[in-house]
């Protein structure tokens, strides 16, 4: 089955956004002694961003350490992005940075905890990504 795998810093916006979508997915911890999920299926990472004003840092450490892991790196099919639109040009910066080097699609990008604008679009372009069998949860 096709899941969603996640890193949510201590605000807790990405994990709001998680739990509003109501799927099944797997947290990348927060801190670096816990251990990471290993997903046994392809997965959309939902990551936010953390970068300074000249876009370094854009990807959380933990989110590297994640996919440093060629088995995980293996699974990703597509990334949705997390940002504050009050920092400009990093907007959701680290999705496109994963996109990037991953060589998967930014499928979605949304502000804080989304909108449920965002959920029902993420949702929806899930469906369509995965095929509707594989979001019933």
């Amino acid at each position: 089955m096709a899941g969603l795998v996640y890193y949510s810093s201590g605000s807790g916006n990405t994990a709001r956004f998680i739990a509003a979508l109501g799927l099944p997915a797997d947290r990348i911890p927060v801190r670096p002694a816990d251990p990471m999920p290993t997903p046994a299926a392809p997965f959309v990472l939902v990551c936010p961003t953390y970068a300074d004003g000249q876009g370094n840092g854009a990807v959380p450490k933990q989110v590297i350490a994640f996919l440093n892991d060629p088995a995980r790196r293996a699974l990703i099919r597509g990334v949705i992005a997390a940002g504050n639109r009050n920092f400009g040009a990093t907007f959701a910066l680290a999705g496109k940075v994963i996109a990037q080097k991953c060589n998967v699609p930014l499928l979605y990008s949304f502000e804080l905890a989304g909108t449920e604008t965002d959920i029902a679009r993420v949702r929806t372009g899930l469906d369509r990504f995965w095929g509707a069998e594989c979001l019933t949860p």
